[in-house]
């Protein structure tokens, strides 16, 4: 994910590829998907690989895949994640994914695995999410009960 002045929010990468080589993808995409007008078509040829993109807002969310792969179910797969982006922080905007970093790599990680999309069904994907944000606050409550229990034995 990206905003206009290409600064790298969010990357989730399925193959492995050097730190440098990393780099220089991001760099040459994000000077390609930034130099396209808005009403350009949000598939284009990359290399050996299909690049598919779309913009929310100031967001540019990427995905690059294999020539074989279907750029409309890409498509689908970024707009679902949006969608559950939106719905966990109720209008999902640059802030949250910069404070939150963590729990948007959680929902992507629950929507995809692997690259490929493991659940389809946005409810079931929010539903993981919500009991591991329940099972995150029970241990953290527990953490401070802990915590004050041993403050009085002191």
């Amino acid at each position: 994910m990206r905003i206009r002045q290409g600064k790298l929010r969010l990357q989730k990468w399925y193959v492995p590829l050097s730190d440098k080589e990393k780099k220089k993808i991001t760099r040459e995409l994000v000077q390609t998907v930034l130099a396209r007008k808005p009403k350009m078509c949000s598939f284009l040829e990359w290399r050996d690989l299909k690049i598919v993109y779309k913009r929310y807002a100031s967001l540019y969310f990427c995905c690059a895949t294999e020539g074989q792969d279907n750029e409309l179910i890409t498509l689908e797969i970024i707009h679902r994640y949006v969608e559950l982006l939106d719905k966990y922080f109720g209008s999902v905007c640059e802030l949250d994914i910069i404070f939150n970093f963590e729990k948007a790599y959680f929902i992507l990680d629950e929507f995809l695995l692997g690259g490929e999309a493991q659940e389809t069904s946005k409810k079931n994907v929010l539903k993981a999410i919500e009991q591991a944000d329940l099972l995150q606050e029970n241990e953290m409550g527990l953490f401070y009960a802990l915590l004050a229990a041993v403050s009085t034995l002191n």
